[in-house]
């Protein structure tokens, strides 16, 4: 990991999910590139009447939080990127030419990610992007320092391209590996490829000398419950997962379990990109 991408909207929750990225720097020696990106929506709370004034005042605070970052993390790089379009689509675009970078967001606030649901300008982002995506969810309060990580692997083939990039960070932080196979109750024989693929996780764990878990769990109902009260349960504080389909809606690529988890998780999301999927297409 060498560039985190954090937007900001100037808002509690981008200010928050800035935080959560200093902290990875931190331990990573990851750049940080602040961007705020000028939209019609995001001059609320700037002040001034034209848009050179919003400018100028998106550029000041932007600075101030530059010499926050450095004040915590000195021997970070730390840059400010003003960007003019959409969030949804200047955030991916920007991170895209970056080696080995993560996009960082909050689910909404005010101006650039405000809204909770599909459609929304972080569903958006999560979407469009080809890079990893930390999100959290409003009002998230969590340590920083991260000491369990959980990886929830399910039956399909492309949920363990999330195992390495869970093990890199946990490397970063000395963090443990929870290794999650979830399983649905009311489908013959899931358990079983389950934990085929947890096995293999375990292996990849393994080899890379992780300190690491693995259980197996069948659920009822829907699956992002059943992670996060596991997760609760373990006192987790950050959940690796995946977006895996496409949706008719605006050509969205999004998996269920993410929307679930982005209204319901107490804790940050680590969205991984199906490497396979853009592999294909394009």
């Amino acid at each position: 990991m060498k560039n985190i991408i954090v937007g900001i909207d100037f808002s509690d929750n981008s200010i928050n999910s800035l935080k959560h990225a200093v902290a990875i720097s931190l331990r990573t020696g990851a750049a940080l590139h602040l961007v705020w990106v000028k939209t019609p929506g995001a001059t609320k709370g700037l002040g001034g009447t034209t848009i050179e004034d919003f400018t100028k005042k998106a550029n000041e605070k932007l600075q101030q939080l530059a010499e926050n970052c450095k004040a915590e993390a000195p021997e970070s790089s730390v840059q400010t990127v003003i960007l003019e379009g959409r969030p949804h689509n200047e955030l991916p675009r920007y991170a895209a030419n970056l080696p080995n970078s993560i996009i960082a967001i909050g689910t909404h606030g005010i101006s650039g990610f405000e809204e909770r649901f599909i459609g929304s300008n972080a569903m958006k982002t999560i979407a469009a992007s080809t890079v990893p995506i930390l999100v959290l969810r409003e009002g998230i309060q969590i340590h920083r320092d991260l000491t369990q990580i959980l990886v929830p692997i399910d039956s399909s083939f492309e949920t363990l391209q999330k195992v390495k990039p869970a093990i890199t960070i946990a490397k970063a932080f000395a963090a443990k590996v929870l290794i999650l196979g979830v399983a649905s109750a009311n489908i013959a024989d899931e358990s079983h490829v389950v934990k085929v693929q947890v096995g293999h996780a375990s292996r990849l764990c393994l080899e890379a000398n992780m300190r690491y878990d693995s259980e197996i769990s069948e659920y009822k109902g829907q699956i992002g419950k059943a992670i996060v009260d596991y997760a609760k349960q373990e006192d987790v504080n950050l959940v690796m997962l995946m977006k895996e389909e496409q949706s008719a809606l605006e050509g969205i690529l999004i998996d269920g379990t993410v929307q679930q988890l982005l209204t319901i998780s107490p804790m940050p999301l680590l969205i991984i990109p199906n490497i396979n999927y853009f592999s294909i297409t394009k």
